[in-house]
């Protein structure tokens, strides 16, 4: 029994300090104009985890509307060239984008699945999950293979902090001066331009 306990013990904190090595692994990439962003390397993976946090002086209500309007949300986020809800059924959405990528390199599209869920503080978070096979690929673009990812909205006071955070595989071969550009500036822009707007 003792010995029992000891392992019980003993996996408690590996997972204990598995899960804080996983926190502390996050390092500040860019700090500029209120927005953080912080990267992350993913095991087996050669592109990294980005997370992006700011403070926005809006409503949980105007924040909400702007991200649901998924052709109009092209306009904020990062290189995106166009954007198309497919399916919307509840709390779940399915939505397909293209996104703009510097030559030679083929553009890229990918199918997110979108899950909303309201917190009993007021928060919300939206769900992000590529989904490539849910529709056939396009002439001309690559599907970005992987996405897992949320946005969280969390109303403090006057204000909403917003997290954005996803990993992605993006399909194909991206030369690493890109991917390296593309996790920095992806949620910096993204979240800049997304405040422009929400603070109107």
């Amino acid at each position: 029994m003792g010995s029992l306990h000891r392992m019980a013990v003993l996996c408690g904190l590996t997972v204990l300090l598995a899960s804080t090595a996983q926190a502390e692994e996050w390092k500040t990439a860019k700090e500029e104009e209120g927005i953080k962003v912080s990267l992350s390397e993913v095991a087996g993976s050669q592109y990294k985890a980005y997370r992006g946090v700011t403070v926005m002086k809006t409503t949980m209500a105007k924040l909400r509307a702007l991200q649901e309007d998924v052709p109009g949300a092209c306009a904020w986020i990062h290189e995106c060239k166009t954007q198309k809800l497919l399916k919307h059924e509840g709390n779940q959405s399915w939505t397909y984008t293209q996104f703009n990528t510097p030559w030679p390199v083929t553009p890229r599209d990918s199918v997110l699945h979108v899950t909303t869920v309201e917190g009993a503080d007021g928060s919300l978070t939206r769900e992000l999950e590529g989904q490539p096979k849910y529709v056939p690929e396009e002439k001309g673009f690559v599907r970005v293979a992987q996405v897992k990812g949320f946005w969280k909205l969390v109303p403090k006071g006057d204000q909403v902090e917003v997290t954005y955070q996803a990993h992605t595989e993006p399909g194909g071969s991206v030369p690493s001066w890109l991917a390296n550009k593309f996790v920095v500036d992806a949620p910096f822009n993204t979240l800049k331009a997304l405040k422009e707007r929400a603070e109107k």
